[in-house]
This record gives C-alpha cells, structure tokens and sequence, in this order.
C-alpha cells in the first residue's frame, strides 16, 4: 500500500485510522497480530508520530485496535464489534424489550441453525456438545449460565458459514443477556432439553430437526415474557 493519500471531507486523523485499517486488511492480519509501531507507521504514512496516537485511539474505540502495555498495539479479537451496537442497555421495559428481541431472533436463529446442520464441521460439533455440557452443570448447580449460553449461540452462528451472520452474533448475544436478566433462570430444564436437541440436530445434519428445536427453543422464551407481560399489566 503507497502513502497515504490525502483528501478533503474527513480530519487528518480519520484518514489515517481509515489507512491503518486498510493494512490490516490487505496484509491479511488475523487476531491478535501486532501492527508496526507509531515510529513506522509515521514513517510509512508520512505523518507524526501524534497523528499516529490520534488514529489508533479512533480504532480502539472502535474495538478494531487494542493497546498492550508494555507490548505493543495489536488487531482486537472484537474486530470492530461493540457489546450493545443497538443501544439495548438504554431501554427500560426489559420484558417489552425482550418480547421484541425474541420476535427478531424468530426470524433469524431457526435460519441460522438450519446453516450450521448443513456447515458444522466435526471439531465445531464436539465443541458445543462440550458447552451443553457446561451449560447443564450451571443450570443444575444454580451458578449464572448467560455468559455459556452466548457462548453456545456464538458457535452456532460462527458454524452457519455465513460472514454476515457472524457479524449478527452481538444483536443475539444481547438478546440472551435479556433474557436470562427477565425470566430469573426460569427456564433451566427447557433451556438445557432444547440446546441439546439443536446441537443433536446439526451433528446429524438434519437441517429442519435443527431448524424446528431453534425455534421450540425461542416460543418456550417467549411464553415466559408474554406471562410476565400479563403479570405487569394486573399489577398496573
């Protein structure tokens, strides 16, 4: 990549971050690589070294970039993804709030895990197999699931063979988090039978088994928001 070419309708700084990140792509850099240091870059950018400080700041912001002390600057396992890129946190009926997030996952994760039948490859398969497992031991011993269970749906959408899907996983992950937060872990038993039953129908490849205990799996969710919905209401 040549040096940076300047142009009018963005700040000096932004041009620079925009460059940063075209490195990384056109030099293929996976997670976790370290990117040359703010000396280099200077030089290869032909700008200062506080520009530089500027651009990398703007990345990390934006959870692309993130600063080791002591080590370096290195390509962030997010990879540009924020924990709420809706802005969910912000809403205050969370039993609405979940009513709607379930209604979206309807149209979405039942699709999603007909994919992951037909893509999973084996080590995937014996992977969420293994956080079933994990998820069952929380539930039974009473200990907070949430974050095994966006786990499980993270390897779920990570097996559709679907980039954009992927790129979906934090719209679910907020979804979850919801969740567990309004039913108080009320659906322990239904949420252990129901992953295993998706995670049994992607290891045989039964796309519409996996397709069909995806969606059981959502309607049983939402049973518990619409009763506690009505509950709400009466207490007016």
């Amino acid at each position: 990549m040549s040096s940076l070419e300047f142009y009018n309708g963005k700040p000096l700084a932004e041009q620079v971050a925009d460059y940063i990140l075209n490195y990384i792509i056109d030099n293929n850099l996976e997670v976790g690589a370290k990117i040359p240091n703010e000396f280099e870059l200077g030089k290869m950018i032909n700008v200062s070294r506080t520009t530089i400080r500027e651009a990398i700041k703007i990345l990390v912001s934006r959870q692309i970039l993130e600063i080791r002390r002591g080590a370096g600057t290195f390509v962030s396992e997010r990879q540009g993804i924020t924990d709420d890129p809706l802005g969910l946190t912000f809403v205050k009926d969370k039993t609405k709030l979940a009513l709607d997030l379930v209604s979206v996952r309807l149209m979405l994760e039942p699709e999603i895990a007909m994919m992951a039948a037909d893509h999973a490859t084996p080590e995937q398969i014996g992977e969420m197999k293994l956080q079933c497992d994990q998820i069952e031991e929380l539930i039974k011993s009473g200990r907070d699931h949430m974050e095994a269970d966006i786990r499980l749906h993270t390897m779920i959408a990570s097996c559709s063979g679907n980039s954009v899907v992927e790129k979906l996983i934090p719209v679910i992950n907020s979804s979850i988090a919801v969740f567990v937060d309004v039913t108080n872990r009320a659906l322990g038993q239904e949420t252990i039978e129901t992953h295993r039953e998706i995670v049994n129908c992607i290891a045989e490849r039964d796309a519409e088994g996996a397709k069909c205990a995806m969606y059981m799996h959502l309607i049983y969710n939402r049973r518990v928001f619409r009763q506690l919905e009505k509950e709400e209401k009466q207490l007016g």
